[in-house]
C-alpha cells in the first residue's frame, strides 16, 4: 500500500528526512514513532503529497505520489495534527464541501458523510459551527474528513491529541475497528497506542529510520541478551554469585512483593558471549550458591525504554515533530 524508497527532503543546508525507505503492506496497522524533532511530520506530508521529496520515491497504492499525483492522493486520508478546518462551517457542511474537493460523486455524497459522522463519533455535533467546538472535537472532525471518502489508506497524525482519556479509549476502538477495511499509518507520542493498536512499528531519529518490525522484535533487538531469573534466597547475595562469571556484563536484583524469600534477577549477557552457555553457568553457580531456580525467562523490555534507547544517540532537526 505504501512504498517509500531513499526518500530524502532537506531545506538548504538542513536536512529533515534523509534516505527513508520501508513498506507499508495492505491490512496493516503501522505506528509510525520518532521523538520531536525526528522528521515523522515531514515525512507524512511527503507520504500524502502535501510536500514534495528532495529525492526518492513514493507509491501509494501502486501510484507514484510525485507523478501521479491525483490518483494516488484519491487513495489515501490524512489527517494532520493540526487540521486546517473553516471554523465558520458547520461540521456537516465542511463534510461535505471536502467530499466534493475529494470527488465522491454527488449521489453518495450524503451517505458518505453521514458515515464519517458517524465513525468518528461527531453526528451530535453536526450543525455546530467547528470554530465553536473544543479542541478534541475539532480533531474528530479532522478525523471524519479523512474517512470521508472511504480511501483504503489512512495516515493519522496524532489522531488522539487533545482528547481527553474516554475519547483515547474510543479512538483506539475505532482505529482497531477500521484497520479490518482499511490500511493505516499511525504517528503517535503515546507509546501504549502503539502496544495497543499496531501490528507492527517504523522508528525514526534524527531524520533517519532507525528500527522496523513487530513489537517483539523491537524489543528483541535492543535487550534480546536479557534474562529474568526468579530465584528463592537473599537476592544481592546470588547476584553476587553471578557477576564474576564470564560473559556475565551485569546483574540487577529485585525483590518480589509479598514474598520476602523470592527475588528477580535481571542477567545482562556480554555482545561476544555465548548466551546460552552463559546462562548455563549462571543457573548452575546460582544452585551451588544455595539458591532455588524457580523460572528462567527471557527479560521483556517495555516500549518506552526500547524507544529511549533507540533515539537517544540521535539529534533532533528544529522545526519539525
Amino acid at each position: 500500500m505504501i512504498e517509500a524508497r531513499h526518500v530524502t527532503k532537506d531545506y538548504g543546508s538542513v536536512v529533515a528526512v534523509r534516505d527513508v525507505s520501508f513498506d507499508v503492506a495492505k491490512g496493516e496497522i503501522v505506528g509510525f514513532l520518532g521523538p520531536n524533532g525526528a522528521g515523522k511530520t515531514t515525512t507524512l506530508r511527503m507520504l500524502a503529497g502535501f510536500l514534495g521529496a528532495t529525492s526518492g520515491s513514493v507509491k501509494i497504492h501502486g501510484h507514484d505520489i510525485a507523478t501521479e499525483s491525483l490518483e494516488a492522493r484519491a487513495k489515501l486520508g490524512y489527517m494532520p495534527e493540526a487540521a486546517p478546518l473553516y471554523p465558520e462551517l458547520r461540521v456537516r457542511e465542511y463534510l461535505a464541501f471536502r467530499a466534493a474537493l475529494k470527488r465522491v460523486p454527488g449521489r453518495e455524497r450524503k451517505a458518505a458523510v453521514a458515515r464519517s459522522l458517524e465513525l468518528a463519533a461527531v453526528k451530535d455535533v453536526a450543525e455546530t459551527p467547528i470554530g465553536q467546538l473544543s479542541k478534541g472535537y475539532r480533531q474528530r472532525v479532522a478525523l471524519a474528513d479523512a474517512l470521508v471518502s472511504n480511501p483504503p489508506l489512512l495516515i493519522l497524525d496524532e489522531p488522539t491529541a487533545g482528547l481527553d482519556p474516554n475519547q483515547i479509549v474510543e479512538v483506539r476502538k475505532l482505529v482497531r475497528e477500521l484497520g479490518q477495511s482499511h490500511t493505516i499509518l499511525l504517528s503517535t507520542h503515546i507509546l501504549p497506542e502503539v502496544e495497543a493498536v499496531c501490528q507492527r512499528a517504523l522508528v525514526i531519529a534524527g531524520g533517519r529510520l532507525v528500527a522496523e518490525g513487530t513489537i517483539a522484535e523491537l524489543q528483541a533487538r535492543k535487550h534480546g541478551r536479557e534474562t529474568r531469573v526468579t530465584v528463592r534466597g537473599d537476592g544481592e547475595k546470588l547476584a553476587n554469585a553471578l557477576r564474576e562469571l564470564a560473559g556475565v556484563k551485569a546483574v540487577r536484583a529485585t525483590e518480589v512483593a509479598g514474598a520476602p524469600d523470592i527475588a528477580e534477577l535481571v542477567l545482562e549477557v556480554l555482545p561476544d558471549a555465548d548466551a546460552e552457555v552463559t546462562l548455563e553457568r549462571a543457573v548452575a553457580a546460582l544452585v551451588a550458591a544455595g539458591g532455588g531456580v524457580r523460572q528462567v525467562s527471557p527479560a521483556r523490555a517495555s516500549l518506552e525504554a526500547v524507544f529511549a534507547e533507540l533515539t537517544q544517540a540521535e539529534e533532533p532537526k528544529a522545526g519539525d515533530a
